[in-house]
């Protein structure tokens, strides 16, 4: 069911004000300006052809963009199912790194850098711990996953990682974590090692006089590591997979309504048992926020690390499928609508779908459709 409001009628019907504000970055604004424009005339359109048995449909284009609230269906699905093939028969942990608001400034003026060193220290964290025999006594891995936002679509920079419960150690044996793999690390001494690591890259990353203000507080806060128990098997981690890796900030069926100067969306109240609340938000004030969460230009918001790296992962997944039992088949639910394929036609739902002409337009294209037709036949 297609949302009644999305997050580009927002952008549409505010944009001359948007572009005259001085809250937006000309990185941001070029994304917004995308993202308003996705499947609208604006960007053009295309006219796919059927060779079998002659329909033509015309489509508007897509911006791509991985901040767009409508671009990110078929590449969740594609990357889920390539992770799906690499899945170990071997618990999985979900283990949350989380930064103090403290840092918030900083990661306005200096993302790129205060998002990586989030990255390094993380990994650092799992790595240190696991080669440490108390804990593990083998090299482990990580998939990790940047989200910057809140229910609210405040700043709220945190790393969402897949662990899997063991690791290879220098013989080349798979070693389980604590209690069989039921048990990681201890969160509590996580979280220091990530709070002294994190500070350190950041003295050396950071000029002292960008960082001075915030080093002291930074450790009289506590800092937070959750460590969530294994999942339930193979399928839970493709679900969560499913439901973190291509996320966005806001999506748009949480847009209640748009009306009288106001943006109204729904979120989650995590400190009264996740009530499901709205909120109301001048347009201007929506927009800052969800600009909030665009990463910077080439920024890479997904990482692997150790065995699941894509340098080590396939060597990793021969040495531990031969040492432990094959995984369960995954069985996935389907979605309630199925997954749109741009080479099945609609019509006879042969996959002899055809793209066979490119144009931008801004109103009805006779003599384009007329022109599919004619390149159609030829194809036909």
């Amino acid at each position: 069911m297609q949302p009644e409001y999305e997050v580009a009628g927002v952008l549409n019907a505010h944009w001359p004000a948007v572009q005259q504000s001085a809250k937006f970055n000309t990185w941001q604004l070029r994304t917004l300006d995308a993202v308003r424009r996705c499947r609208s005339a604006t960007l053009g359109a295309h006219v796919d052809g059927c060779t079998s048995c002659g329909h033509l449909r015309i489509s508007y284009n897509s911006c791509r963009n991985r901040h767009c609230t409508k671009c990110q269906g078929d590449r969740r699905e594609k990357w889920i199912q390539a992770r799906e093939q690499e899945l170990l028969p071997v618990p999985y942990f979900h283990v949350v790194f989380t930064l103090p608001d403290t840092l918030n400034t900083l990661c306005l003026y200096k993302p790129a850098d205060i998002y990586n060193i989030l990255f390094q220290s993380a990994w650092h964290v799992l790595n240190t711990f696991g080669h440490d025999n108390k804990w593990l006594g083998a090299t482990t891995g990580m998939i990790s996953i940047l989200h910057t936002w809140g229910q609210t679509l405040t700043l709220h920079p945190h790393l969402h990682c897949i662990v899997p419960g063991g690791g290879i150690t220098k013989q080349g044996k798979w070693k389980h974590a604590k209690s069989d793999g039921k048990y990681l690390f201890n969160v509590k001494a996580m979280s220091k090692v990530f709070r002294g690591k994190f500070i350190a890259l950041l003295k050396e990353k950071l000029p002292q006089d960008i960082t001075k203000h915030c080093i002291n507080q930074l450790y009289k806060n506590e800092w937070v590591v959750y460590a969530k128990r294994p999942f339930a098997g193979p399928e839970s981690v493709v679900e969560y997979l499913g439901r973190y890796t291509h996320k966005i900030a806001i999506s748009n069926h949480r847009i209640k309504n748009i009306a009288k100067g106001t943006v109204t969306f729904s979120y989650k109240d995590y400190r009264q048992s996740a009530v499901t609340k709205e909120m109301d938000l001048e347009p201007i004030e929506f927009i800052r926020r969800f600009a909030l969460h665009i990463l910077p230009k080439g920024f890479v918001r997904i990482r692997h690390y150790g065995i699941l790296s894509s340098t080590s992962k396939a060597v990793c997944a021969v040495v531990i499928k031969q040492q432990l039992l094959p995984l369960p088949e995954v069985k996935i639910a389907k979605p309630e609508k199925e997954i749109y394929n741009p080479l099945q036609c609609p019509c006879c739902k042969k996959q002899t779908m055809q793209t066979i002409l490119r144009f931008n337009w801004r109103g009805p294209p006779p003599q384009w459709h007329q022109m599919a037709k004619n390149i159609l036949e030829c194809l036909v």
